[in-house]
């Protein structure tokens, strides 16, 4: 079968080649699931391992098979396998286990071991390829009704893992009832952020570099959020006129807009929730006494949040839902740049990172 290929550490060697048929067996126990891909979402992690940044190769290959937001649809199970039968949509979780104690207790996006185990990025094959087996603990059952949106999850579950952790830290305060909420960024995951925290009823602020109006910008407004551009205007000055926030969620890539967010954004007993993940060498000068005294004083959390267990996934699933009766066709809006068949992988990865571009996916099969 055909599979999008790279040599970890190697810039620009992507490649189509062919790979070996997956087979039920692969799975110990009969607990394996045959699923035929549909659909697998890119992102700039992908565009990172694709420069050579980033990945590492599966133990005893020299490849990769890229890839982590996929969407499918199973073709066979073995004799083992309940949860999920022929013909079911499924989305695979990207984090499998180590051998941590959170690996062990079904919380991989947890470990504490160095080593990790992601689809597509870290030591596991990923899904731009045209069939895969895994494990049915490893896959999420999608309802009918979301199947054109979603490959849409697993950018949601990191997106609903951030938001649960920022809950569960401010359960200290015993009676905390947040009402205003900045989202900064309105790439993928600043949009999708937005869209969980207007279905919890929140206040929604998302700050974007690009002056409005734009798709972005008029997608944030759809559900009822604000848009405000950041180009233009400093932080302090865009704060002055609209106050601090409970919750501070971060999705922009931009390692030095974080201090600016904890210094001019966070509310007292507030939290910020830091979602991205930069590998560069940037370096910046900040009052670090002044930030250090306001975070103290004012009882301030920052947390940092990657990947997602389960059930991040399966709530991500429940706010999708919410979205689409809400707000029906809004995620399909996100869904930006379709390109059809992996034959055209390059076109997807040269899209990646360019204006207009929320989610690039590839059309590997068609639905069922």
């Amino acid at each position: 079968m055909k599979a999008v290929t790279v040599t970890p550490g190697k810039a620009m060697s992507t490649q189509l080649r062919d790979v070996p048929e997956p087979s039920l067996s692969d799975v110990d126990g009969g607990r394996g699931v045959l699923v035929r891909v549909i659909r697998v979402g890119l992102d700039g992690t992908d565009r990172e391992i694709y420069l050579g940044e980033y990945g590492v190769a599966p133990e005893g290959s020299d490849f990769l098979i890229q890839g982590h937001e996929s969407f499918g649809v199973v073709e066979e199970v073995g004799p083992a396998v309940t949860e999920v039968s022929a013909g079911d949509h499924v989305v695979a979780r990207v984090r499998r286990a180590g051998n941590s104690l959170y690996d062990r207790i079904g919380m991989p996006d947890m470990t504490t071991e160095d080593k990790y185990f992601e689809h597509g990025i870290s030591r596991v094959h990923g899904f731009l390829t045209e069939h895969y087996v895994e494990d049915p603990e490893y896959l999420i059952r999608i309802p009918p009704a979301l199947r054109d949106v979603a490959v849409l999850l697993e950018p949601t579950s990191v997106v609903e893992k951030g938001i649960r952790q920022a809950y569960e830290i401010e359960r200290r305060l015993k009676i905390w009832q947040p009402r205003r909420a900045a989202v900064l960024g309105a790439g993928t995951i600043g949009l999708l952020a937005a869209m969980v925290l207007r279905n919890r009823d929140l206040e929604v602020v998302t700050m974007g570099l690009d002056p409005p109006p734009y798709l972005n910008s008029d997608l944030v407004e759809a559900f009822g959020a604000t848009y405000v551009s950041t180009k233009d205007r400093p932080m302090e000055a865009i704060a002055a006129d609209l106050g601090r926030f409970d919750l501070v969620f971060e999705a922009t890539g931009y390692s030095p807009i974080v201090f600016e967010a904890m210094r001019f954004l966070v509310a007292k007993n507030g939290v910020l929730v830091l979602s991205s993940v930069t590998g560069g060498t940037r370096h910046v000068e900040v009052p670090s006494d002044a930030i250090n005294l306001d975070f103290v004083l004012g009882n301030k959390v920052v947390v940092g949040t990657v990947n997602a267990n389960r059930e991040h996934f399966q709530e991500g699933v429940r706010d999708l839902a919410v979205s689409e009766a809400r707000n029906p066709g809004w995620l399909g809006r996100l869904l930006t740049h379709p390109i059809n068949g992996l034959e055209e992988w390059a076109k997807a990865f040269d899209l990646l990172g360019t204006p207009g571009a929320i989610k690039v996916f590839v059309e590997v099969a068609p639905f069922v």
